[in-house]
């Protein structure tokens, strides 16, 4: 069985976040959706609220699995036992902030693969910080989130 992990602090998550989930559907048995809990990140939902957010969403959906992740990357695939180890990437700043990142975690994991899955064109706008802000300035967001995410957020269940 092939696994990946797909870490994050998605908050919230977004219709990027949605469609890396379902590439990665098509070429892996299992998908792990990782919380991460960012200390260094001032979120806007609780990382409990990003777990309901995301279970919420694949609630109908066996092949992901959605947990919350205080570490770092290497120990999560070592944990998960899976070298792959998947990232959204919308534009060069991103490809950037990941190359880093990849470098850095190799050094702490030698088998890590990291896989890039480049955003569609429609999504290469979208971002956490894009909805957070229509959030915070009631405007509309809900082309930004899936349906399920939108939901959750409109109920008001994060606060």
């Amino acid at each position: 069985m092939k696994k990946c992990v797909f870490a994050g602090t998605f908050d919230p998550f977004t219709v990027g976040h949605e469609d890396t989930v379902a590439k990665c559907l098509a070429l892996f048995d299992e998908i792990v959706v990782a919380v991460a809990a960012n200390k260094s990140k001032a979120c806007m939902f609780s990382k409990e609220a990003r777990v309901g957010m995301i279970s919420a969403l694949y609630e109908k959906e066996p092949r992901v699995k959605v947990l919350l992740w205080e570490g770092v990357v290497a120990d999560l695939l070592k944990a998960e036992n899976t070298p792959f180890y998947v990232r959204g990437i919308r534009n060069a700043t991103d490809f950037d902030y990941e190359t880093s990142d990849f470098y850095a975690s190799r050094d702490l994991s030698g088998e890590m693969i990291t896989l890039y899955i480049p955003a569609e064109q429609k999504n290469l706008h979208v971002s956490s910080t894009l909805v957070r802000n229509c959030i915070l300035f009631k405007k509309p967001f809900e082309n930004y989130v899936p349906r399920a995410i939108y939901e959750y957020i409109m109920r008001g269940d994060y606060v």
